[in-house]
């Protein structure tokens, strides 16, 4: 099922033709941070003030998830449900093929945001194996917060959210999944860039909008 669905899943992303100049390859910035850290609220934040188009791994997988007759909604649902990272190609053809999208319709949307990933060292491998010389990334904003502080945000979330992912055993499991080795990746490089996620979000986002006039 998994072969069959991702085969599906490469044939719709081959038939997206870049219609921009070569020149404009999508420019990334992963955001990272556990559940409940503010990445959706920072990034909306970022769009409004900022010519970034944002992408949400998780929501893409949810809309997948969700949408009739797709061959991987039932797989994407029960990792989802599970608190499981779901198959690292699945998530990067829909990265892909939503980045392809957006440049086709307008060749000024170029740079992205692109939150929640990668999540592990195998997020990463495939995202270097599948965008190597496709994409550039830029560096990672990186919201820290500690556990029980994003752990009680995600509860509160899921009081009107309807997300079946935000309650406390599927939140326990999303948080073992450790970014650190991508955070010290990344950091080699000089190319993390962190802010103090536990604070109100209109001071989160003051430090957010120094670093991106600082990074141009």
């Amino acid at each position: 099922m998994l072969f069959r669905a991702l085969s599906t899943l490469s044939k719709k992303v081959s038939k997206a033709v870049y219609r921009v100049p070569l020149a404009m390859k999508p420019q990334v910035v992963f955001v990272l941070g556990g559940p409940g850290a503010g990445k959706g609220t920072q990034c909306a934040k970022i769009v409004e003030s900022y010519s970034y188009t944002h992408l949400s791994a998780g929501d893409l997988l949810r809309a997948e998830r969700s949408r009739e007759g797709s061959e991987v909604g039932q797989l994407i649902d029960s990792y989802i449900k599970e608190g499981k990272i779901v198959p690292v190609e699945i998530t990067i053809s829909l990265l892909r093929k939503a980045m392809e999208e957006t440049m086709n319709l307008d060749k000024e949307k170029f740079r992205f945001l692109i939150d929640g990933f990668p999540r592990n060292q195998d997020n990463l491998q495939g995202w270097s194996k599948v965008m190597d010389g496709k994409a550039d990334v830029r560096f990672i904003l990186f919201f820290e917060c500690s556990n029980q502080v994003c752990i009680d945000r995600c509860l509160e979330r899921g009081k009107s959210s309807g997300r079946t992912d935000d309650n406390r055993e599927s939140l326990e499991k999303r948080r073992t999944c450790s970014r650190r080795p991508i955070i010290e990746l990344y950091e080699k490089q000089g190319k993390v860039r962190s802010v103090d996620a536990s604070r109100d979000v209109d001071k989160v986002f003051a430090d957010v909008k120094k670093i991106l006039d600082k990074e141009g």
